[in-house]
């Protein structure tokens, strides 16, 4: 995977190509599935996609002239610092709220994209092209709020408030959730496994304070690392790897801490394992809360992926002491 800053001309032009000629067939699917519901914001998302469609004519033909018929196969994927997403487009009768959310997504990092890209370029033409481009996408950033207020519409003060929520969640949730959901469940089977093993608090909780440290470490590098902020607007990457750090950390502590228990108590070891898997149980259920909440996951779909896996990884921990 490259990062952007590696790119010449021709690998941005081609990533461009292919990223018009996807927004184009999304959006176009985005308006079949809404024309029985909201045939306005249908009709929108029509208007969207041919405007990305001659975005994509303008670059295929810039490209033509620049380097000949053979475009380049790269894509967004191939690029460090585009969002990895899950493709909603696939499922039908989609809510108007996530609609607008992976467009305002889309639109924001393809500004980010051809304004860092205008900057790069040394060719006046693609340089001039790129500018025009991000002037256009930076005009669509305003009609992803637009589709949501067709169908619901908003006061002024809704909109802010909405804006901001969605920052939040985009540049502290996000990263504060992957670190607690690895944190409560790749912690899970090292911290019981050791603990009916030796059946000792004090080294099992040796062991999940390390699992949590080494987790958290390796959580931060991973966020930091994996988007610099500048296409996709999550903000800065130091805050955000130590926000999943520490969120990653605290997601292996909240069961280890209960092994503080001395050893020297009657049924230490009981007492210890007893709150431990109490802290468990709350922390799958708060992070299945949180996803439903603010990531669009159906509820009881987060419980089954957090919930059901925790409960696997954690009797995986208890055999593998216990053998």
């Amino acid at each position: 995977m490259k990062s952007f800053s590696q790119l010449d001309e021709r690998e941005i032009l081609a990533v461009a190509i292919d990223s018009e000629d996807d927004d184009h067939r999304v959006y176009m699917s985005f308006a079949e599935d809404l024309r029985d519901r909201y045939p306005a914001t249908a009709s929108l998302f029509e208007s969207m996609a041919k405007v990305e469609a001659t975005h994509h004519a303008a670059l295929l033909r810039a490209y033509h002239e620049k380097f000949g018929p053979n475009v380049l196969p790269i894509r967004r994927t191939d690029v460090r610092g585009f969002v990895k997403r899950r493709p909603v487009w696939l499922v039908r009768n989609l809510p108007i709220d996530t609609i607008r959310r992976e467009v305002e997504v889309r639109e924001a990092e393809a500004y980010g994209f051809y304004h860092t890209a205008a900057e790069q370029a040394k060719d006046p033409e693609i340089r001039k092209l790129l500018n025009n481009l991000a002037a256009v996408e930076q005009g669509h950033e305003a009609l992803a709020f637009e589709i949501e207020a067709q169908a619901v519409p908003r006061t002024e003060r809704e909109k802010e408030d909405e804006i901001n929520r969605r920052m939040i969640v985009l540049q502290y949730v996000q990263p504060g959730l992957a670190g607690l959901m690895d944190g409560s469940v790749s912690t899970l089977a090292p911290l019981f496994a050791a603990a009916f093993a030796t059946h000792n608090n004090w080294s099992t909780f040796l062991v999940g304070l390390a699992a949590s440290i080494g987790a958290g470490i390796s959580m931060g590098f991973a966020e930091a690392l994996s988007d610099d902020g500048s296409l996709t607007g999550r903000g800065a990457p130091l805050l955000r790897g130590i926000i999943c750090g520490l969120m990653t950390a605290l997601g292996g502590l909240g069961h280890s801490l209960p092994y503080l228990v001395p050893n020297n108590m009657p049924n230490a070891f009981l007492i210890a394992t007893g709150i431990a898997g109490g802290v468990v149980f709350v922390e799958l259920w708060i992070i299945a809360w949180v996803r439903a909440h603010y990531m669009d996951t159906p509820f009881l779909q987060a419980v089954f992926q957090i919930v059901l896996g925790g409960v696997i990884v954690l009797g995986a921990g208890i055999l593998i002491g216990a053998a």
